[in-house]
Parts: C-alpha cells; sequence; structure tokens
C-alpha cells in the first residue's frame, strides 16, 4: 500500500522478526501461550509521531500529573547511573538494569506505548467529523488518514504457511492479534500481583538512609504491566476497527539479508521445491469490517506451491545485532529506540539456548 502523508501518520508499527516458529509444530501446545514456539518471535517497535497529537494543554490535569513523574522517575534513576564507583546508588543502577534484561521484551515494547499520542478510535475524526486541527483531502476519508502502517519484511512472512484459521489474514496481522490475546491476561495479572505485594514492604522503611527500594520496585513493575495491558487493550482495538494495516518494505528485507546470521538460516526458510510466496500475493486490505479480511479472497495453503512440503528445521535467530544501527538509519529512529531492539536480540537467543550465533 502507498505510504500515508506524512502529516497524517501519527503512529507506525515496524515488525522485525527474530526467530521463526518451530517446524514442524508443537500440537501440545496453546494457541495463545506467552511462550509458544509455534509462533514466530517478533520485536515491535512502536514509533509515534507527536506532531497531530493531543497538545499538552488539551490534557487532563492527571495525565500531565503523571508524565511529570515518569520524566522525574526517569531522570532520578539515569542519576543513579552516574553516581561514584562503588556508590550504593550505582550498584542499585546496575542491579535494576539488569533486571530490566530480564522482562520480556514483548512487554518492554508495549509499555513504551503512549495511546493518548496515538489516534483515537473514540475521536470524533474517527467518524468523518474534524478534529484535532485537521483537514481531509475530499478523495481520502478520515479512516484512510488515520490507517496506521505495519511494516515489515515480505520475504520472511511469505514464507510462512497460512494456517487452517484466518487463512486470508496477512501473517503480520494475525500474528500481532495473536501475540495481543496472549499478553493482556499476563499483564492485568501481573498490574495486580504486584499491586498486592507492595504493602508487604512497609517494613523496610525503618532502614536508614536508603530508600524503600523494594517499595518503589513494585510500584514500577505495577506500573509497567498497567502500562503493557492498556496498550494491549488500545492495539487491539485498532485492529478491530480495520485501522492497522500491512505495508511490505523491500528496503527493510535486503536489511534482512545482508544481516542474517548463517547462509543456512536463509535457505532454510525457504521451501525446497519452490521459491516463497510473492508478497504482493498476500492480503494486505485492512480497511474492511472483517479485521482486515478481504471478503474475496480465497488463498489457501494448499494452493501454494511448496508450502506443504516445508522440511523439519532448528529455530535459529533472523538478525545479529550489527543490523540494529542500520535498522535505526533506515526508519530514522532515535538513539533511544536500540535499546529494547538489543534487549530483544539476546533475549531470543536465550529462548533459542544460545544456538543461533551471530
Amino acid at each position: 500500500m502507498p505510504a500515508l502523508p506524512k502529516a497524517m501518520r501519527t503512529m507506525r508499527i515496524i515488525a522485525l522478526p527474530l526467530a521463526r516458529p518451530k517446524i514442524p509444530p508443537d500440537q501440545g501446545l496453546k494457541p495463545h501461550a506467552v511462550f509458544n514456539p509455534n509462533r514466530m518471535l517478533i520485536f515491535y517497535h512502536f514509533d509515534l509521531s507527536q506532531s497531530n497529537s493531543v497538545k499538552s494543554q488539551d490534557q487532563s490535569a492527571i495525565k500531565r500529573a503523571v508524565k511529570w513523574v515518569s520524566i522525574k522517575a526517569a531522570d532520578l534513576w539515569a542519576g543513579f547511573g552516574k553516581a561514584p564507583e562503588g556508590s550504593w546508588k550505582l550498584r542499585t543502577y546496575e542491579l535494576g538494569e539488569r533486571i530490566v534484561d530480564r522482562i520480556d521484551f514483548e512487554e518492554l515494547a508495549l509499555k513504551g506505548v503512549d495511546p493518548s499520542l496515538g489516534p483515537s478510535i473514540t475521536h470524533a475524526d474517527i467518524t468523518g467529523q474534524e478534529g484535532n486541527g485537521v483537514i481531509f483531502s475530499q478523495k481520502q476519508s478520515p479512516r484512510e488518514a488515520l490507517r496506521i502502517p505495519l511494516i515489515y519484511p515480505p520475504s520472511i512472512y511469505a514464507s510462512l504457511p497460512l494456517t487452517s484459521v484466518n487463512e486470508i489474514s496477512h501473517p503480520s496481522i494475525v500474528h500481532l492479534r495473536t501475540l495481543l490475546t496472549s499478553r493482556e491476561p499476563r499483564h492485568r495479572r501481573g498490574f495486580w500481583m504486584w499491586m498486592a505485594i507492595a504493602p508487604l514492604t512497609a517494613p523496610f522503611l525503618l532502614v536508614p538512609v536508603i530508600p524503600n527500594l523494594p517499595f518503589f520496585f513494585c510500584a514500577w513493575r505495577s506500573w509497567s504491566h498497567y502500562r503493557a495491558y492498556r496498550t494491549s487493550q488500545y492495539l487491539s482495538s485498532l485492529l478491530d476497527h480495520g485501522l492497522i494495516a500491512p505495508e511490505p518494505s523491500w528496503a527493510l528485507d535486503q536489511l534482512y539479508a545482508s544481516h542474517v546470521p548463517s547462509l543456512s538460516n536463509i535457505e532454510s526458510l525457504r521451501s525446497p521445491t519452490a521459491p516463497p510466496r510473492s508478497a504482493a500475493s498476500l492480503p494486505v486490505n485492512a480497511s474492511n469490517t472483517n479485521n482486515g479480511r478481504p471478503p474475496n479472497d480465497v488463498t489457501t495453503s494448499s494452493s501454494q506451491p511448496g508450502v506443504s512440503n516445508v522440511h523439519k528445521t532448528s529455530q535459529r535467530l533472523l538478525l545479529t545485532r550489527k543490523a540494529i544501527p542500520h535498522i535505526l538509519q533506515l526508519f530514522g529512529l532515535p538513539q533511544s529506540s536500540a535499546a529494547d531492539m538489543y534487549r530483544a536480540v539476546e533475549q531470543v537467543r536465550g529462548r533459542l539456548g544460545g544456538k543461533s550465533g551471530r
């Protein structure tokens, strides 16, 4: 699909596949399990532009207060990292960073999204009225202007066999929806669990000089789960309203080809009897009311040459750490976006048992 005008694009999602699904799949796993090797491991980077978002003076006092507290907490934590060697502040900072490295990269990606900065499905401009001072072209409906591109490398998705469920949906939409379905209850439970644990840290208030770090940790974990939970709900609503549309990126595809860990990994993604399906043949229309599923698309896995002959392969990394600076340059992302990408690569390496190589 054509790129949206820059002035209209308030959000874009960049899908970075890190490991392909297990082949053959493990039939004993539940489809919505949080850690499911039958699904591709994908890091989603959510890039939100504030150019057309709600202005600070239009936000509620609660949102402004929460934003102020978040900024102050981030500055305080950064100050811990600049403390002298051997101090308790620096040791606390190093321990905290190691803990963050162990948090699921899916949670880190979701909690980094502020739904108030993205398009709102309840705002008047979705239904056709003017909002936020945006004037739409007569040839462009508000829904089309607010469509969110889901950017993905086409060849990697094209090599995946279609499942018997949602065959006419694009694999990128199917995976994102499945991920959100599995993460939402996990983060809801995490929010309440850490909220319940926080009062138990009251005795640490008696420790002199050092602040009640266990309480702040519990509060931070509860807040992190809450942010991820709300983002899961928000993105699911966008999918339900057909506002997320797959958008292949051939430049990202070439980047994957040049930074894949090994040549054998590229060959194992392809069918041994035929080239992969063309990404252009996959359904990409996400503006339909049926969650982006074209009504007349009759594509099935049985009609794709070579899909039924996919051979058994081991899971391996699809991308190396060296590719991350090039990804930032390709999409014009800030350097701060690299930290979660590096964490995602290392976590996937660990989930695969460290057999991926670089």
